[in-house]
């Protein structure tokens, strides 16, 4: 489908009354919504736009309060969208997922899947007494040519709490968590020595995190596992080892922060990456509720 400006407008528009109508929209819907913006890259600002006013729209039925958080890059105007839950409270525990994608293609799986997950974790913490804030944050720029670089969005969000002297739980990245395969030798490795400890089959999803990464990080681990209703693994290793520190929560790490990623492993099982073939259809639904519903449920710990 060809994107003009015109169907940016009449697709954003029934996007608006679609959220208007539908408090809890399905994981499917949802998916189907963000994906048909094919080329929400940083070249294509109105549809970035619409994205992001979408997420907008929907954490605004939910939580405390919503905001963008606007920035400049190459003269271009770009955001952030941010939802508090249990504003009341100084320290914060950051949830966060880009929803911009690498040139044209739908990526379901990268980000719109992490996406996903923090409008569902919205729905589960309305109206929930929190002892800590919780900030759902879905970032922009994520992806080349951008991506390692101070104009990623969760660098600016990072570097805004840094500045600022904000209180930080942790951050915890959903980045990727709707591909799998249950056959035999469909999960690769930065090395084949791992395959002996992790196994061949690409039906796991895994928390990531890298040593010396403080005591958040291994606290939501052990509660994380605990109430997992899906096959978990956890990996923890140098920061170098390739695809460790390949999402927004690098930022956080480069700011102090003890921060995880909870991934099903990107481009380690899933072929369509960063291809046009990464569609909904080609996710598994069920495995990618069972991995939000895990997340809601290990934030049981933050309330009251």
């Amino acid at each position: 489908m060809k994107i003009t400006a015109f169907t940016i407008s009449t697709l954003f528009l029934s996007l608006s009354i679609a959220a208007q109508e539908y408090s809890h929209t399905s994981i499917k819907d949802h998916l189907v919504n963000i994906t048909q913006f094919v080329s929400r890259n940083e070249s294509d600002t109105a549809s970035l736009n619409a994205v992001a006013n979408y997420i907008h729209d929907h954490f605004d039925q939910f939580s405390d309060s919503v905001a963008f958080q606007n920035f400049q890059v190459a003269h271009k105007a770009y955001k952030n969208v941010i939802a508090s839950f249990g504003a009341e409270n100084s320290k914060r525990l950051i949830i966060g997922a880009h929803y911009d994608v690498c040139g044209i293609q739908p990526g379901a799986d990268d980000n719109a899947s992490g996406v996903v997950g923090l409008l569902k974790i919205a729905e589960y913490l309305k109206e929930k007494k929190l002892n800590i804030r919780i900030d759902l944050v879905a970032y922009t720029l994520e992806e080349p040519p951008y991506f390692s670089t101070k104009n990623m969005g969760s660098y600016k969000h990072a570097e805004y709490l840094k500045k600022n002297g904000i209180d930080v739980e942790g951050m915890i990245c959903l980045e990727m968590i709707g591909y799998f395969d249950e056959r035999k030798k469909t999960q690769d490795y930065p090395t084949n020595l791992l395959r002996l400890f992790y196994g061949s089959r690409a039906d796991y999803i895994t928390v990531v995190s890298k040593f010396g990464n403080g005591k958040f990080s291994r606290k939501y681990i052990r509660n994380f596992k605990r109430q997992s209703s899906i096959r978990d693994k956890k990996f923890k290793s140098p920061s170098w080892i390739p695809g460790v520190d390949f999402s927004d929560h690098r930022n956080y790490w480069a700011f102090g922060y003890s921060a995880i990623m909870i991934t099903d492993t990107a481009f380690y099982r899933n072929r369509n990456y960063h291809e046009k073939s990464d569609t909904v259809e080609s996710l598994d639904l069920d495995k990618m509720k069972e991995v939000i519903e895990t997340v809601c449920k290990s934030l049981k710990v933050y309330e009251r």
